[in-house]
């Protein structure tokens, strides 16, 4: 079992490409990455800021940490700046309870789904989940 995350490297700002090399996966943990949408600062600093906290968390329990540990600490984090941090994510990874898929809101609410899109591509992505995706796939 595991998960599948993939993003494309386009930065927009409106209709106006402003970065064609942004990459929006990030390392969270050895088990645990997330996809940012959103503003790519936001994005940054909300996941460089929770990997840090998930490494000292490692630290003192001498292990890796659950996909939940994580979606809750980002999600108390945005929910506390009601908003006002433009980073939605993706949140996906595999500890000893399995695989796991997490979306993010930057308001802080976050949704366990079998497939996830976010950002300017997702409704084209959505369509192609909904048609070809099948439960237990190999």
């Amino acid at each position: 079992d595991g998960i599948v995350l993939g993003a494309d490297t386009r930065a927009t700002e409106g209709m106006v490409v402003a970065d064609k090399n942004c990459s929006k996966i990030h390392f969270i943990s050895p088990n645990i990455y997330c996809c940012g949408a959103g503003t790519a600062a936001d994005t940054d600093m909300t996941t460089q800021l929770i990997s840090s906290n998930l490494e000292l968390h490692s630290l003192s329990t001498g292990r890796l940490p659950r996909v939940v540990t994580a979606n809750r600490m980002l999600k108390q984090m945005l929910f506390r700046y009601q908003g006002y941090i433009g980073a939605a994510l993706v949140l996906g990874g595999v500890d000893v309870t399995g695989p796991h898929l997490y979306s993010i809101y930057p308001h802080g609410s976050t949704d366990k789904l079998p497939y996830v899109t976010m950002g300017s591509g997702s409704l084209a992505a959505m369509a192609i989940f909904e048609d070809k995706y099948k439960p237990d796939m190999e």
